[in-house]
């Protein structure tokens, strides 16, 4: 029900019930800042309403001493809606707050209920009902001021407050999570609700579920906001993961595979770890096994299962039939070294191919800023850099290509492939031969850079991308074509320095005696072998010194004469026309550790998937061929920081027995 304050309209009658005569003669007081103002002119028609003009029905006009206006114009200002009652010959007037009632000649207003006595009754001037404009100003609660002509009419339009709220945070977990409503409302009145009402608001919530929270707002001046509502999903409280698994039997004979399924659960869904202990493929001593799974979740909570597993004393495979049945390519195994020393050493001839290498690996550990290698090279060339940081502070290595042409060199980059930096050198010699293998596999578009005559620029901007913090190791391979001979720099610089503009400022970096810097011209190599293999157990021996002897080459710096010792850069291309059915192809080191990959019939393999070699009591599996003869292709480069030489095996395959 809309209502007004008793002594509201107590202040309005007052001034209603006395004897106004003509608006000009009347007292006003000053307007005060009101949201709306409108101006009138005496026997105008015009409204100015917030600096918008507009007309009314009719102007306003003067009737024995007393200014009236059009009710439908100047209530629709107002936000006013006019309705008339044919019975009762009543005009109302009304809004959200107020119902104003005219009669047309009766001195007798209604003011939400109350009758008012004003002094000259309302009449109808060419169809519109026409009302004293100090009592419109009143029952409107308005400020009216005259100035000569002008009438001047100010009053606050009341807006309902709104009842916006937000709930933080995004995500809510039963039981759980404390929730913040944060208060987005707004308020026209600038003065604080009179009431504030929550329906369905909880600081935690006691359960899953959807929830939803109402909000309404009353301000100072009894306006109720509409409803505003926001819908909350409430998470379940987060379970520990649940770790399973099963096996497809509980009882393993001696080099019996055995299959593990996961079977672990997580209410979410979401298990980020697995730790799996004593879960071999295989055993080859009888016994109890115990097995343990370790799942853990996205929050943190983990839960573990373990299982025995009874291993008979009946054999089925041993050990090294086993792994010749099963180790899958990149899977290494153990291996009886002296075996391999029995096995027939296959004979084999080399073909060199005449394509360029540079080595720069000497001084292998950098104690100081400098040009590494200088070479001048046109054509094919193929970089191999393997250097370690000693200087104290993080350096970059740059390829610096210098055209002393009286014409542009158009050079262009293929198969590039980048270890470390990394404080491993086996795991950077690993990773620069893997990612070399998969990008010759990929066969990626050059890059083509032109070089004007006189002009220097960095080539390969993968290899001085991250610095080499002290005792980083860094190894790359990069394949180079240039159209036009170019002078090649490999310079170390700090990592700040522009390398170009550093080169006037640097000496050439003096060698060692251990390692390798120099250009070669035999940076191919392909071995090509027509007898069966696989028939017996076979080896071919790889950087041995004697069929596979080493490249040598010239220091263009020093202009000493090189060997490329362990043949570090060089790609080999085997190729292999019969391998026997039920051949496996492995890798056995004999000079130590040994990492890297191969690529084998277009497939590349690691060696080994979960790390390196260790040493000659371990091979890695390289390829098995099926049922038929088969014709393998092998394509590798040895690995730096890795060791030669190395033996390729053919191991006959046992039959598989049930």
């Amino acid at each position: 029900m809309k209502t007004f304050k008793s002594i509201r309209w107590l202040l309005i009658l007052s001034f209603l019930i006395m004897p106004f005569a003509n608006v000009s003669h009347s007292t006003v007081s000053a307007a005060e800042e009101m949201s709306d103002t409108v101006i009138l002119q005496m026997n105008s028609k015009v409204m100015v309403h917030n600096g918008v003009t507009m007309n009314s029905a009719q102007p306003v006009t003067v009737q024995n001493g007393t200014t009236f206006i059009t009710l439908s114009s100047i209530s629709a200002l107002y936000g006013y809606k006019v309705s008339y009652n044919a019975a009762t010959k009543e005009i109302t007037a009304a809004n959200d707050y107020h119902d104003l009632i005219f009669k047309i000649g009766s001195t007798i207003v209604y003011g939400d209920g109350l009758p008012v006595k004003i002094a000259i009754a309302p009449y109808i001037l060419n169809g519109s009902l026409m009302v004293p404009v100090r009592t419109w100003s009143n029952l409107a609660e308005s400020t009216l001021v005259l100035s000569g002509k002008q009438i001047t009419l100010s009053w606050n339009v009341l807006k309902q407050p709104t009842a916006d709220f937000a709930v933080e945070p995004g995500e809510i977990i039963a039981g759980e999570t404390v929730v913040n409503y944060i208060d987005k409302s707004t308020n026209p009145s600038s003065q604080p609700y009179v009431q504030d009402f929550y329906t369905g608001r909880m600081d935690v919530f006691p359960a899953a579920g959807s929830y939803t929270i109402t909000r309404q707002v009353q301000d100072v001046n009894g306006l109720w906001s509409e409803p505003y509502s926001v819908t909350v999903e409430v998470q379940p409280q987060n379970m520990p993961p649940v770790a399973s698994f099963t096996t497809d039997k509980q009882e393993y004979r001696l080099g019996e595979k055995i299959n593990y399924t996961d079977l672990s659960t997580d209410d979410s869904n979401e298990i980020v770890r697995r730790t799996w202990t004593g879960d071999d493929d295989v055993f080859f001593e009888p016994g109890l096994k115990t097995v343990t799974l370790e799942v853990q979740d996205a929050k943190g909570l983990t839960h573990s299962v373990t299982q025995t597993i009874n291993v008979t004393d009946e054999v089925l495979y041993t050990q090294d039939e086993y792994y010749k049945l099963f180790a899958e390519p990149g899977v290494k195994f153990p291996m009886e070294s002296k075996n391999v020393l029995d096995y027939p050493s296959l004979p084999y001839k080399i073909q060199d191919e005449g394509s360029q290498f540079v080595r720069s690996n000497s001084p292998e550990v950098l104690e100081g800023e400098g040009i590494a290698y200088v070479s001048q090279l046109t054509g094919q060339v193929r970089f191999m850099f393997h250097n370690i940081n000693k200087i104290g502070y993080p350096v970059k290595i740059y390829l610096v290509a210098t055209n002393n042409n009286s014409s542009s060199v158009t050079v262009s980059t293929g198969s590039v492939g980048i270890g470390g930096p990394d404080p491993y050198v086996d795991k950077s010699g690993k990773m620069a031969v893997l990612r070399y293998m998969n990008s010759l596999v990929a066969r990626p578009a050059p890059t083509t850079t032109t070089i004007k005559p006189g002009q220097s620029v960095t080539l390969l901007p993968e290899i001085s991308r991250i610095p080499l913090k002290q005792s980083d190791v860094f190894t790359a391979y990069a394949d180079l074509y240039a159209d036009k001979e170019l002078t090649y720099r490999v310079v170390v610089v700090a990592s700040s320095k522009d390398p170009i503009q550093e080169i006037p400022n640097l000496s050439i970096l003096e060698r060692n005696d251990v390692h390798v810097r120099g250009t070669f011209n035999k940076a191919n190599r392909a071995i090509e072998m027509s007898d069966t293999l696989g028939e017996e157990p076979e080896v071919i021996m790889l950087g041995d010194r004697k069929m596979d002897t080493y490249t040598d080459g010239i220091d263009e710096i020093t202009g000493q004469l090189e060997l490329n010792t362990g043949n570090f850069g060089v790609l080999y291309k085997m190729r292999l026309q019969h391998v026997a059915p039920h051949t496996l192809i492995a890798l056995n080191p004999r000079g130590g550790i040994y990492t890297g990959a191969f690529i084998v019939n277009g497939q590349v393999v690691q060696a080994a998937n979960d790390g390196a070699l260790k040493d000659n009591g371990q091979a890695v599996a390289l390829y098995r061929t099926g049922d038929s003869e088969e014709s393998v292709e092998i394509v590798f480069t040895i690995a730096a920081g890795s060791n030669t030489p190395i033996a390729m095996l053919f191991l006959p395959m046992p039959a598989k027995r049930l």
